[in-house]
């Protein structure tokens, strides 16, 4: 049980740090302003993922839950 507590915030910066570069990878609009709140397309939030968008998109998911689930571990 100690080699968890010691080898599991190192698995969570990792984590932690592809989780970001998997939400800053995804697009919420057509030009680069959209990730910071702009554009004005309101339509570019309800479209159909295909691809790798689809595949970034699970990923994220998955990292997300995996972190959480570090960070529950951590507590106990």
């Amino acid at each position: 049980m100690k080699t968890i507590q010691a080898i599991l915030p190192y698995i969570q910066i990792v984590l932690a740090i592809i989780l970001v570069t998997a939400i800053l990878l995804q697009r919420t609009g057509a030009q680069i302003g959209g990730a910071f709140g702009g554009g004005d397309n309101f339509s570019s939030a309800y479209h159909t993922r295909r691809g790798f968008e689809r595949t970034l998109f699970i990923i994220t998911i998955v990292i997300a839950i995996l972190f959480a689930v570090g960070a529950l571990i951590s507590l106990i």
